[in-house]
């Protein structure tokens, strides 16, 4: 477990909701890239299986809260995705 590995989580960790409320306040994709949050959500789970398969410790669960969260955005670029495309009301 590094001490800079957790700061890392924690500070992108704290940026996550702020892109999220943005995005589901705004009903819209500008500025997102669907590509970006794929790669940062295989990221995550690279992470994820790196700390079940070789270094178990606590920090996996800042990974999963990112994750999750990371998970989020993409439905809600999903969403605003479909309401864009005037899919969705």
């Amino acid at each position: 477990m590094s001490i800079f590995e957790i700061l890392m989580l924690i500070s992108f960790g704290f940026a996550w909701p702020t892109s999220i409320i943005r995005s589901w306040r705004s009903r819209s994709n500008a500025g997102k890239s669907l590509p970006f949050l794929l790669i940062i959500a295989f990221g995550y789970l690279s992470g994820i299986l790196h700390k079940i398969i070789y270094a178990p410790d606590p920090v996996i669960v800042l990974y999963i809260i990112n994750l999750c969260m990371v998970s989020a955005d993409i439905l809600i670029y999903r969403r605003n995705h479909l309401i864009e495309t005037n899919a969705l009301p």
